[in-house]
C-alpha cells in the first residue's frame, strides 16, 4: 500500500466554498488544538511561565472541533447510526424510511438548536472572557449554528427530489407542533414521542436522535427547562482532559492514511508469519494497534482489510475464519492506551487517565492472547506452504517502521515522564504522527493530505461528542430521578455478594452493547453502575475494565454490531455472513471478559507495581 494507504476510506466532499470553509475551520482547530498544549510545554520549561489563557483555549477548541465536526458528518451522512434495517427495504419503503427518519433528527436538532440560543443569550449576559477581547459566548454560538446545519442538512438527506425534502420539512414541523399543540397529557405525548424514536432509530436515525431526543421528552414532560442540556453539552465538551480524544484520535489518523499500515504487517509478518498462526498473530497485532490509536476499529477494518484478508487466504484460512477475524480483532484495541473509550470512561467516572491506561494493559493483552490462540487453532487446517523465518527480512521490516513502533513509546514516556499532562501526552503525539507521515516517510502532502485527514479525524470526533454531550443530559435527568439510588437500594436487597453482583453486572452490560454504542453507553450507564460498584467494593478502575471488555462484544452482537456493517460494506459480503463468521470469535472473548472480570489481580498487578 503506498502513501493513502486507508483509500478506501469515504472521501469527505467540499464541491462549494461552503464546504470547503466548514473543512478549513475545522482542520485549523485540529492544528490549534494540538500547537497550543506543546507551546505550552516549552514555554513552561524555558521561562516557567505558559501561554495566558492556553488551558481554556484547547477546552474550547474542542468545542469547535465537535460542533463542527458533527455538522459535517451531517453533510456527509455520516453521523453514527446503529440500524441497518432501512438498507433492507425496497424503494418505496425506504422513501418512506427516509423521510421518517429524516424528520425526526431534524425535529430533534432544531429542539436542540432552540435550547443552545437560549443558553448563548443568557452566557452573553453574563459577559465572560475566554481570553481578551474573546468574549466566551462567541464560541459557544457554535452550538445552535451546529445543531440548526444538523436539522437542515438532515432535510436535505432525505432524498435529492424538492418533493420528498418538502414532505421531510412539513413532518419535521409537524412532530414540533404535535409535542407543543396536541391536547394530550404530557405523559402520553411523551409515551408516543419515546415510541417515534425508537422507530425512527430502527430505520436509520442517528444515534444522538435516541438520546438527545429522550432527554428533550423527559425534561419537557416534567416541566424542566431544555436550556439545560446545552448546559449539560457545553459542560462536558470543556472537559479539561477531552482534547486527549481528539488528539490521540489524529495520531492514528495519520498513521492509518499513510503507509504505515503496510510497513507494519510487513514487521508483523517478518516477524511472526513463518509460524503456524502467524498471519492470524499479524491481523490481531495489527488490527489492534491501529484501533488503539484511531478510537475506531470500523476505521481499521476499512484501512488493513485490503492488506489482512489476502495474507490469511494466502495461508490456508478458510474465508469465514478470515473474514472473522478481520472484524473481530480491531475491537482488542480497546483495552489498550491511548484508546479513547478508556480516556471517556475515565473523565465520566472521575477516575486519572493514568491509572486507566496502566489497569487496562494486563487486560487488554490477555484477550489479545486469546484471539491468538483461536486464530492459530483455525490456521490447523490451512494447507498452504508457510514462508521460512527470514531474519534479514525481519531487519529490514524494523528498520523500516521504526518511527511507526516508537509510536507508542513517545505517547507513554511524555505521560509517565512526569512533565507533560494527557492533553500535553496527547499533542506530543499527534505532532510525532504529523512529523513521521510528512517528513520521514513522505507518504502524506502537506497542503494536499494533511487538511484531508484532519477532516476525516474532525468528522468522527465530532460524531462522538455529538453522541456524549446529548447523552449527559439525558444521564442527568436519571440521576435527578434518582435511578442510581435506586439500583443500589434494589443491588443490595437481591444480590448477596461481590461475586453475584459481578455475573448480574455482566448480563446487564452484554444487554446494553446489544442495544447501545460503546460511546453513548459510557455517559449513560457508567454514572449509574459506579456508585453501585461501589457498595460491592469494586475498584472503580476494575469496573471500568470489566465494562469496555463488555462493550467490546457489542462491536460484533450479531445484526446491530457496527463492526458487522463495516465488514460487510468493505468486503461486500452479506450482513447475514459476517455475523456467522464472527460467532467464534464473540465466543472467545466472551472467555476474556469472564477471566477480567473474576480475576481483578489482571487490572490490578501493575497498578501495584506502578
Amino acid at each position: 500500500m503506498e502513501a493513502g494507504a486507508a483509500a478506501s476510506l469515504p472521501p469527505v466532499t467540499a464541491s462549494g466554498w461552503p464546504s470547503r470553509a466548514e473543512n478549513a475551520l475545522l482542520a485549523a482547530a485540529l492544528a490549534a488544538m494540538a500547537l497550543i498544549p506543546i507551546l505550552e510545554m516549552a514555554l513552561r520549561a524555558a521561562v516557567s511561565r505558559g501561554i495566558p489563557g492556553a488551558t481554556a483555549l484547547t477546552q474550547h477548541l474542542t468545542l469547535v472541533v465537535g460542533m463542527v465536526g458533527a455538522a459535517i458528518a451531517a453533510r456527509e451522512g455520516r453521523l453514527l447510526a446503529i440500524s441497518g434495517l432501512h438498507a433492507l427495504l425496497g424503494n418505496r419503503a425506504m422513501t418512506f424510511a427516509r423521510i421518517a427518519s429524516s424528520a425526526v433528527t431534524a425535529a430533534v436538532a432544531a429542539a436542540l438548536c432552540w435550547a443552545g440560543a437560549r443558553f448563548v443569550l443568557e452566557e452573553r449576559e453574563v459577559g465572560k472572557q475566554l481570553v481578551e477581547g474573546l468574549p466566551v459566548w462567541w464560541v459557544q454560538l457554535l452550538l445552535p449554528l451546529g445543531f440548526g446545519l444538523i436539522a437542515w442538512r438532515s432535510v436535505l438527506s432525505a432524498a435529492s427530489r424538492l418533493a420528498v425534502r418538502a414532505a421531510t420539512l412539513l413532518a419535521a414541523a409537524a412532530l414540533l407542533a404535535a409535542v407543543s399543540y396536541l391536547p394530550l397529557a404530557h405523559d402520553s405525548l411523551v409515551k408516543l414521542g419515546l415510541f417515534a424514536l425508537i422507530v425512527a432509530i430502527v430505520l436509520g436515525a442517528p444515534v444522538f436522535v435516541a438520546l438527545g431526543g429522550a432527554a428533550l421528552l423527559l425534561f419537557w414532560g416534567e416541566g424542566l427547562p431544555t436550556v439545560s442540556l446545552s448546559v449539560d453539552h457545553y459542560r462536558l465538551v470543556v472537559n479539561p482532559s477531552l482534547p486527549a480524544v481528539p488528539l490521540f484520535t489524529l495520531a492514528g489518523y495519520l498513521l492509518a492514511e499513510s503507509g504505515a499500515p503496510k510497513r507494519l504487517v510487513r514487521v508483523f509478518d517478518a516477524l511472526l508469519g513463518g509460524f503456524r498462526g502467524g498471519a492470524a498473530a499479524v491481523t490481531v497485532f495489527a488490527g489492534a494497534f491501529f484501533t488503539a490509536f484511531t478510537g475506531a476499529s470500523g476505521i481499521t477494518i476499512l484501512a488493513l482489510g485490503g492488506l489482512l484478508m489476502p495474507l490469511l487466504r494466502g495461508v490456508g484460512h478458510s474465508e469465514r475464519a478470515a473474514l472473522g477475524l478481520v472484524t473481530s480483532s480491531g475491537s482488542l484495541g480497546v483495552l489498550l492506551p491511548p484508546s479513547l473509550p478508556l480516556i471517556l470512561y475515565a473523565i465520566v467516572a472521575k477516575q486519572p487517565i493514568k491509572e486507566m491506561f496502566v489497569g487496562a494493559l494486563l487486560p487488554g493483552l490477555t484477550m489479545t492472547l486469546l484471539m491468538l490462540l483461536w486464530g492459530r487453532h483455525t490456521a490447523a487446517a490451512g494447507r498452504a506452504q508457510r514462508a521460512r523465518f527470514d531474519a534479514r527480512e525481519l531487519r529490514g521490516a524494523l528498520w523500516e517502521a521504526k518511527w511507526e513502533l516508537a509510536l507508542p513509546l513517545v505517547a507513554f514516556a511524555a505521560l509517565f515522564a512526569g512533565f507533560a499532562t494527557p492533553v500535553e501526552a496527547a499533542a506530543v503525539t499527534a505532532l510525532y504522527a504529523f512529523f513521521v507521515a510528512t517528513a520521514v516517510h513522505r507518504d502524506l502532502k502537506l497542503i494536499r493530505d494533511v487538511p484531508r485527514v484532519m477532516v476525516e479525524c474532525g468528522l468522527l470526533v465530532g460524531g462522538v461528542l455529538l453522541i456524549l454531550g446529548v447523552a449527559l443530559g439525558f444521564t442527568n435527568y436519571l440521576v435527578d430521578a434518582q435511578v442510581p439510588d435506586r439500583a443500589i437500594e434494589w443491588a443490595r436487597g437481591t444480590l448477596q455478594s461481590r461475586i453475584a453482583f459481578l455475573l448480574a453486572l455482566n448480563g446487564f452490560l452484554l444487554l446494553v452493547g446489544c442495544v447501545m454504542d460503546i460511546f453513548s453507553a459510557i455517559v449513560v450507564v457508567v454514572p449509574i453502575i459506579v456508585p453501585v460498584a461501589l457498595a460491592f467494593d469494586v475498584d472503580p478502575v476494575h469496573l471500568g475494565i470489566v465494562f469496555l471488555a463488555n462493550m467490546e462484544l457489542g462491536y460484533l452482537t450479531p445484526l446491530v454490531g457496527m463492526n458487522v456493517f463495516f465488514a460487510s460494506y468493505r468486503f461486500g459480503r452479506p450482513v447475514l455472513e459476517v455475523c456467522r463468521a464472527v460467532l467464534p470469535f464473540l465466543g472467545v472473548l466472551l472467555v476474556g471478559v469472564l477471566l477480567v472480570t473474576y480475576v481483578p489481580w489482571l487490572t490490578g498487578a501493575l497498578r501495584s507495581a506502578h
